[in-house]
């Protein structure tokens, strides 16, 4: 008797969990599943291309209505869960229809996090999470010359780049006096800025926005310091938040997210959460390696196995506007008895640091030349001992015997 799953959302984790069950348990669920926004599943990472014009919506959709059909799955584009009834065991619709369930997963992933300040529901202020976000920025660039984009971090960065590629003059406004402060040391982030600079970036920083000024739209920013810069599009990057709403209706455990225990399984036993949502271990993940590690487990769980979630190191490995960042671990060296080895080609724009502790590599951050770093990596997760070659392991592998 084959059970019903339904899922809730079909972003990047959700997809990738049903492209595993279907691998491992062709025959054991009859699926449905509900997409908030009406395209089907698209990979949000290459959103960056599309808006600097660089690729079409095509190109980066991985799960369109026909994969759904294909592998005989029921797929509701556009419709949104506004409620999970457990003690009934359905999940209801905006429109007031019900899906009965054995099985629920939810994938609400996270939503964008708006500063509060006055006039952020402004015409002309967007968040950059979706299609629908980058349809406003296009639109946006066509018709005006100024840009603010509030957040230095990656995606206020790849906002930024994108908004210029449509020939908009853009200033990237930050809370820190230095980008990306997650992923990179001083060195390596005032690297980044110059070569930003290099490409026509401006920046305002450490500014903090106080207000957002207009009439019948965004017309500038106002910092707490009562400047004002003025702008005609304001993108909000500032980070994002679970999307808790159903499991908090549903009354499920939630903290910062939906609370799962190492098979993804909520305070429910017929319901599973993965990932952006939900919080494992009192942390909340980001970044796509975490997210599919959470699916591909939930996927053996849910066909049979015996599988566990853990919290694996992670490395950021990124292209701003064309330049190669690495970063993982300890990056900054903080830990107590931590020792830094640094190596700069000045000329060339290169910049690695290791942070060595015990004699084992614990951070590192690379910046135009990452060509090691799956190495580092790979040493940084092993706590492989590096002592017989400490004096040449900045230099990469070629110059390392292991």
């Amino acid at each position: 008797m084959r059970k019903k799953l339904v899922q809730i959302g079909a972003g990047m984790a959700g997809m990738r969990f049903l492209e595993k069950l279907i691998e491992q348990a062709p025959d054991c669920y009859d699926i449905e599943v509900f997409g908030k926004e009406p395209w089907g599943g698209y990979n949000r990472i290459m959103l960056s291309p599309v808006l600097a014009g660089e690729k079409q919506l095509p190109e980066i959709m991985t799960h369109p209505p026909a994969w759904f059909e294909e592998h005989h799955i029921t797929f509701h584009p556009g419709v949104e869960i506004v409620a999970i009834d457990r003690d009934r065991k359905v999940v209801r619709a905006a429109d007031g229809s019900e899906t009965p369930y054995d099985v629920l997963v939810i994938a609400t992933g996270s939503n964008p996090f708006i500063i509060p300040v006055p006039g952020h529901d402004l015409p002309g202020v967007v968040s950059f999470r979706d299609i629908r976000d980058v349809d406003i920025m296009i639109e946006a660039a066509g018709k005006h010359p100024r840009a603010a984009v509030i957040g230095g971090g990656l995606l206020g960065l790849e906002a930024a780049y994108g908004l210029i590629r449509r020939g908009m003059e853009v200033t990237v406004v930050h809370l820190m006096d230095i980008l990306l402060e997650r992923q990179l040391d001083r060195t390596a982030a005032d690297l980044l800025r110059r070569d930003l600079e290099a490409k026509g970036f401006k920046f305002a920083m450490p500014r903090q926005t106080a207000r957002i000024v207009g009439e019948e739209r965004v017309e500038a920013i106002e910092f707490a310091d009562g400047e004002r810069l003025p702008a005609d599009l304001v993108v909000m990057a500032v980070g994002i938040r679970p999307n808790t709403t159903l499991g908090q209706q549903a009354g499920l455990t939630v903290n910062r997210g939906i609370v799962v225990d190492d098979q993804m399984r909520t305070s429910d036993p017929d319901i599973y959460a993965v990932g952006e949502c939900v919080e494992f271990d009192g942390q909340t993940f980001g970044l796509v390696a975490p997210l599919y590690e959470q699916a591909e487990v939930l996927a053996k769980v849910l066909a049979g196995e015996d599988a566990h979630y853990q919290i694996s190191e992670t490395a950021t490995m990124l292209k701003v506007t064309g330049i190669d960042l690495f970063s993982a671990g300890d990056y900054l060296g903080e830990a107590e008895g931590s020792e830094v080895i640094q190596w700069q080609d000045h000329q060339q724009g290169h910049y690695r640091k290791l942070v060595l502790k015990d004699g084992r590599i614990s951070g590192s951050v690379m910046y135009g030349d990452t060509h090691d770093s799956h190495f580092i990596f790979d040493l940084i997760k092993s706590k492989r001992d590096i002592s017989h070659c400490r004096p040449n392991i900045v230099f990469g592998q070629g110059y390392c015997d292991l």
